[in-house]
């Protein structure tokens, strides 16, 4: 499901659900970009939060990956403003630039935030989470 990220009518990102399995799995992973010029601003976890009501709501989904390289700190930040569970690293997992890239892990689950996840951000209700990595190759 691709999406398109607007701010104040331009389009400035992209939000992609993909993999999403139906039954015993019920889960998708969420992918997403945008434009430097406006981050900090808060598009981004919104776009996030959005997705993720989305597909736990509508759609039905129990359980919402997203998979960020070590290096992206300004995407561990959306994880972490939205309160995902850190759950690993998955070593060499995509090619990227002619080579193998590591990807830690982030996951939230239906029962989770049943009250929603935009909902929980924006009433201030996301518990505080300290990530401890472990070293990437």
């Amino acid at each position: 499901m691709p999406f398109v990220i607007m701010y104040q009518g331009e389009i400035v990102g992209q939000l992609n659900v993909a993999n999403i399995l139906h039954g015993s799995v019920s889960s998708c992973v969420i992918g997403y970009w945008i434009a430097p010029e406006v981050a900090g601003k808060g598009i981004t976890p919104t776009a996030v939060a959005l997705a993720m009501d989305y597909m736990f709501n509508a759609v039905g989904i129990h359980r919402v990956e997203i998979d960020i390289r070590p290096e992206n700190g300004a995407s561990i930040r959306v994880v972490q403003k939205l309160g995902l569970r850190y759950e690993g690293l998955k070593k060499n997992y995509i090619h990227i630039n002619g080579d193998w890239r590591d990807h830690y892990v982030f996951a939230l689950t239906f029962e989770e935030v049943k009250d929603g996840v935009l909902n929980r951000w924006i009433q201030k209700k996301v518990p505080k989470i300290v990530y401890n990595f472990p070293k990437s190759s």
